[in-house]
């Protein structure tokens, strides 16, 4: 199981994750805060080659952007989550999904693509409202220099295994 996602860089990333995880989501120690690319997908480990390359290729005509982080949005009632949303670098990572979505990752989705990110997931409706509230006036601002390949372990926690830096393709571990 992989996903591709742009990582939220620290401070805010860490800031964020501690967000979550004082919601008691249980999720926040195994997910890392991001912005969802390709979201879970079960890849033959065959394939991972030709994913790979894909990516690669991506990364090496994408250009930085910028991401500006305001507020808090959530998709209740359709979906029990609560996400701080994006007000500057929607069409970018529109983009950039649309592109990883492609090729050997081409597949559908549940839901229309709307990049955020999650800070409480699958919680009791107090606690979802209490989050919302809580990072309504959240705001953090950064550049997103590149985007990066997770793999979900065995113990159910998703780690990342390569950056693909824009402008280069080049993919470290």
């Amino acid at each position: 199981m992989i996903g591709v996602a742009i990582p939220i860089p620290d401070p805010h990333g860490a800031l964020l994750q501690r967000k979550r995880a004082s919601f008691g989501d249980p999720l926040a120690g195994a997910i890392p805060t991001h912005i969802t690319l390709l979201p879970p997908t079960e890849v033959d480990a065959a394939a991972l080659g030709a994913v790979e390359a894909h990516l690669r290729a991506i990364a090496r005509t994408e250009r930085p952007f910028r991401i500006r982080l305001r507020g808090s949005g959530t998709f209740r009632p359709v979906s029990p989550v609560v996400f701080v949303a994006l007000a500057e670098g929607i069409g970018g990572c529109e983009r950039l999904q649309a592109r990883v979505l492609s090729g050997p990752l081409d597949r559908p989705l549940d839901y229309p693509y709307h990049p955020h990110v999650t800070i409480a997931h699958h919680l009791p409706d107090e606690v979802m409202d209490r989050a919302f509230k809580d990072l309504a006036g959240y705001a953090a601002d950064f550049d997103v220099w590149g985007f990066s390949l997770y793999v979900h372990g065995g113990d159910g926690v998703w780690r990342p295994q390569h950056d693909y830096v824009f402008g280069s393709g080049s993919a470290a571990p």
